[in-house]
C-alpha cells in the first residue's frame, strides 16, 4: 500500500513542476543571477536542492542521509551554467529521490533512518525533506518572478483570479492521486 507515500511523492512532483515552470520563464543569462550581494541565484539553489536530494536518498534506508561525498558548501558557490546543465543537475537530484520513493511503501514509514547521525523515522525524514525542498522551490519562484518583473506568467492563481479558480479548483489535489 502506497497511499501516504504516493501523496508525498505527488507533492514532490508538484513542487518540481513549479520550479521548472519558474525556471522556464528566465532567459539563460539570468539563471546564475542573484538579486544582490550574498543572495543565491536560481543555479545556486538548484545545486543545493539536487545535492541535498542525492545525499538524502542515495541508499536511503541503509546509510546516513548526509553522505561523505557531498560537498554542501560548494553547492552555494555562484555559478554561470547553461539551461541544459541546470536541468541536468535538477533531474539528477529528483531521479535519486523518485528512485528511492519507488522502493518505499506505507509499511516502511516507521522504519528508522539517520541524517547526520540523528535517528528519524522514514515519515519524519520525508516530511522534513519535502518541507526543505518546497522552501527552496519557493525561493526559485520568488527570484524568477523578481527577475522577470512585469513579464511574469503566474504559476498559481493570478491576482483577481480567485473567484474563477474557486469554481474549478483543479490544482488542489496533486496529479497522480
Amino acid at each position: 500500500m502506497r497511499q501516504i507515500v504516493g501523496s508525498l511523492e505527488a507533492e514532490y512532483r508538484r513542487y518540481k513542476q513549479l520550479g521548472e515552470e519558474a525556471m522556464a520563464q528566465l532567459p539563460e543569462e539570468q539563471l546564475g543571477q542573484a538579486s544582490g550581494p550574498g543572495a543565491n541565484s536560481v543555479a545556486t539553489i538548484v545545486w543545493h536542492i539536487s545535492g541535498n536530494l542525492a545525499s538524502r536518498f542515495t541508499d536511503f534506508l541503509h546509510s546516513d542521509g548526509e553522505k561523505p561525498w557531498r560537498d554542501r558548501d560548494s553547492e552555494f558557490l555562484q555559478r554561470s551554467v547553461s539551461r541544459a546543465e541546470l536541468l541536468e543537475r535538477w533531474e539528477a537530484g529528483f531521479s535519486v529521490l523518485f528512485g528511492s520513493l519507488a522502493e518505499v511503501d506505507d509499511e516502511t514509514l516507521h522504519a528508522p533512518v539517520t541524517i547526520r547521525g540523528v535517528s528519524l523515522t522514514v515519515y519524519e525524514a520525508l516530511h522534513r525533506s519535502l518541507a526543505h525542498t518546497s522552501y527552496h522551490v519557493g525561493q526559485i519562484v520568488f527570484l524568477a518572478k523578481e527577475l522577470r518583473s512585469g513579464r511574469w506568467r503566474w504559476l498559481t492563481i493570478p491576482p483577481g483570479g480567485s473567484a474563477a479558480y474557486n469554481k474549478n479548483p483543479f490544482a488542489e489535489k496533486p496529479q497522480g492521486r
